[in-house]
């Protein structure tokens, strides 16, 4: 039993962090930047970013590794780099937590469309998700969560690369995204998705990222009305809608007061696994941690 999994056995709750990617924006990453490059050239704000979450009381950390695909990497011309910003990832998280908390290694979506809608090939999807995990393995994470997934063709990838990168040596953990009616982009309920996920052989399934709260307290609800009992649930909801202020600077709606009652609702839903995504601060998971009732320590 890992770091990870000896937190469900100790906490009836988890919680989890909030958001990287807009975090770093606010210290000065440009849109359009590769987040996952400030692993070598700022990692020390990248470090700042984790230990303001560990500080607010998440009990896992997450990676700056979600973009860590060759393909995703290949937009800023990075694709040849990828063992070396992962493995950074994770040993940027690893220093962080120390053997307090729990780090992911986060895995997002390649961005490509699989075969038939697609031209990537599911083996070229598999291979690109072993690249990536084995070097987050390497830098020392905990666990690898395939997150923000649309499509469960590349969950299935995703999962058989996490495996095939890391010889089965960590657990997984995946979510997917419900933000279009209740479903994945690509038509996936929660119901549907959480069936096939268990087939796979995961058992730390859930729902991430959308379009607020509410869409994610939803799909845990539907998720919770049929799961088996060694189901684990996830819940990490974006901070509400994004919204444009003046002067360019985008602003997410949910506060931390809707977080905290967010959090508190997927609790009562059987939620174990709770933290947030876009949009979220160490305040928010500040004020999940106090609704909650629970803290890292």
């Amino acid at each position: 039993m890992n770091r990870f999994e000896r937190l469900f056995v100790e906490h009836e709750i988890v919680l989890g962090d909030g958001a990287m990617g807009t975090m770093l924006q606010r210290l000065g990453l440009t849109t359009g930047g590769a987040p996952e490059l400030w692993n070598v050239e700022a990692p020390e704000k990248v470090k700042q970013v984790h230990r303001g979450y560990v500080d607010a009381g998440a009990m896992i950390i997450t990676t700056n590794s979600f973009g860590g695909t060759r393909f995703r990497l290949a937009l800023h011309k990075l694709e040849g780099r990828v063992a070396e910003l992962n493995r950074a990832a994770a040993q940027i998280a690893r220093e962080v937590a120390g053997d307090r908390v729990a780090v992911a290694g986060s895995m997002g979506p390649s961005g490509e469309l699989l075969e038939p809608l697609g031209t990537l090939t599911f083996d070229e999807a598999k291979a690109a998700f072993a690249e990536q995990a084995a070097a987050l393995a390497e830098g020392g994470v905990d666990f690898l969560l395939i997150e923000t997934m649309s499509d469960l063709n590349e969950v299935r990838a995703a999962v058989e690369g996490a495996r095939e990168g890391t010889g089965g040596s960590l657990p997984i953990a995946v979510t997917m995204t419900f933000d279009t009616r209740g479903h994945t982009m690509m038509g996936v309920s929660p119901e549907q998705a959480l069936k096939a996920i268990y087939e796979m052989g995961i058992r730390y399934i859930g729902s991430n990222c959308g379009n607020g709260p509410e869409e994610t307290i939803g799909a845990i609800e539907k998720m919770a009305a049929i799961k088996p009992d060694d189901v684990i649930l996830i819940a990490q909801s974006n901070a509400g809608i994004p919204r444009w202020q003046k002067g360019g600077e985008i602003v997410y709606d949910g506060t931390p007061e809707v977080m905290a009652e967010y959090a508190v609702r997927v609790r009562d839903l059987g939620a174990r696994y709770i933290g947030a995504c876009c949009g979220s601060t160490p305040e928010h998971i500040r004020a999940m941690a106090r609704a909650l009732g629970i803290s890292n320590t």
